[in-house]
């Protein structure tokens, strides 16, 4: 059998004025995406996959028209190039929004259609935190996501995608696509897996998997940070028995609705001032403190210096901070070399308008370089306060990327990086954890942003408002309501 595979993968906060561009993207083109490391698991498969083009970045703000379009025509080329094909795999995130298209991975995936053909079977994996519409149900024959925040089942969930595909290939069995949207749209942060009742809801799914004529149970969280009218949690599943996936698709939108009012937050929240204030004062360390609000793997800009300038304004000692995005302030270091002490205006060069920088005294103790411009960086000493400066917007989640720089979080006393609920490699040294419920287009407090396009009624927003579920088919296996 032969399976083409291909996709886009981003998550993007239209709050975020940054647009994201070609070069923002890592492409993975014909044998490169199946010799990627996301892609290996394929080789598990008694099938010829036919690589097409997968497009990936990190969240962050609307991608450009004209980089979108650039993607789908050559995802587009290569699909044709590609049929004949038994069936298509689409590995997507579910949250792009691109600039001036609402539903982006509806046309993605309706384009897809459109070239295979009716007959041709399709699944998708997705992030948890993407938004669905009936477009892209319709377009759909199979559908998985992620069962876990922070993501650690992204392969699991692939394979659960690819095996539907092969199983539907090989048996002839057509199931049935049906899902139960939720008017509920929260953060990733207030309903973390790791959490309750976010925990207890992820793990009903096996079981609703084992029940006869259900292949897949997923569970979407929806991403809140994108104003637009899919915005919305959802409950789908895939099977072949109708009744039982209408049945089940009712229950676990309605478990969730009934739990809305119980998500919380997993760690110590407060404000800027107040998170620095009892990191300084904490008797244990290392404290690691999340900005929430400018965290780049939920959408954010990454070049605010709030926390910068509330650190120094606390004389905060035994800090690392990783870091800000600041391309011009990195250039004046490597400009400046290594030891060298001069006057450093940071931050606010990406959203001049959402947030102010910040003029320090600070001295270079590292300078790190790179192939490409974009990935050079910079330690700057701010008094206690060891700043990482990068070219391009990017987290640091993983100790390698402190190690490289130098630094050793575990020898802190206080860690600040731009997220919300913490790594799975930062998480178990977080002695404690703070999370900063700061401003910028990644929120915590979504009600304070713009609802411009978002459904009405939807919880947060409104609340006083009553919902039943009703389970929708896809109109390639249409089911009763």
């Amino acid at each position: 059998m032969r399976i083409a595979v291909g996709g886009i993968h981003t998550e993007c906060s239209t709050y975020n004025p940054v647009l994201a561009q070609e070069k923002d993207f890592d492409v993975l083109r014909g044998d490169a995406l199946l010799e990627a490391p996301r892609f290996a698991f394929l080789k598990d498969y008694d099938a010829e996959f036919v690589p097409t083009l997968h497009a990936r970045a990190i969240p962050g703000g609307p991608v450009s028209r004209a980089a979108y379009e650039a993607f789908k025509a050559e995802f587009s080329e290569r699909l044709k190039a590609a049929l004949p094909i038994d069936g298509l795999y689409l590995a997507m995130h579910g949250a792009m929004f691109v600039e001036g298209m609402e539903d982006a991975e509806g046309d993605w995936i309706s384009n897809a259609r459109m070239i295979v053909g009716d007959d041709c079977p399709i699944s998708a994996s997705y992030d948890l935190h993407g938004n669905v519409s009936q477009r892209i149900i319709d377009a759909l024959n199979m559908f998985s996501t992620y069962r876990t925040a922070p993501h650690i089942d992204v392969e699991e969930t692939m394979r659960r995608s690819v095996t539907m595909l092969v199983k539907s290939l090989e048996t002839g069995v057509q199931p049935s696509l049906i899902w139960a949207p939720v008017p509920v749209v929260l953060p990733g942060e207030r309903t973390s897996t790791e959490d309750e009742p976010a925990k207890g809801l992820y793990a009903r799914l096996p079981d609703i998997d084992a029940i006869d004529g259900i292949w897949d149970a997923s569970l979407m969280v929806g991403y809140v940070w994108a104003d637009e009218p899919r915005a919305t949690a959802a409950a789908i599943l895939t099977g072949t028995d109708r009744t039982v996936l209408e049945r089940e698709a009712k229950k676990l939108a309605q478990a969730y609705w009934d739990a809305r009012e119980d998500f919380v937050f997993g760690c110590e929240t407060g404000t800027i001032a107040d998170c620095v204030s009892r990191a300084i004062a904490s008797t244990t360390a290392p404290v690691i403190l999340a900005e929430s609000g400018d965290n780049p793997t939920g959408g954010g800009v990454g070049d605010r210096a709030d926390v910068l300038a509330e650190l120094i304004s606390q004389q905060a000692q035994g800090v690392i901070f990783a870091g800000i995005t600041d391309a011009p302030a990195l250039e004046k270091c490597f400009e400046a070399g290594e030891g060298t002490s001069f006057e450093l205006t940071i931050g606010a060069t990406l959203d001049t308008a959402g947030s102010q920088p910040v003029i320090v005294e600070g001295t270079i103790v590292r300078l790190q370089d790179a192939d490409k411009p974009a990935d050079r960086q910079a330690v700057v000493r701010i008094g206690g306060i060891d700043l990482v400066l990068c070219a391009k917007r990017r987290p640091y989640h993983n100790i390698a990327d402190f190690t490289l720089l130098g630094l050793d979080p575990a020898q802190a006393k206080i860690v600040v990086v731009k997220s919300g609920y913490l790594s799975p490699e930062l998480a178990p040294i977080a002695n404690p954890n703070l999370m900063a419920l700061s401003q910028g287009v990644v929120d915590q407090f979504v009600e304070r942003l713009p609802r411009l396009r978002k459904a009405h009624p939807t919880f947060p927003f409104d609340r006083d408002f009553t919902f039943e579920p009703v389970a929708i088919g896809s109109a390639r296996n249409p089911a009763t309501t």
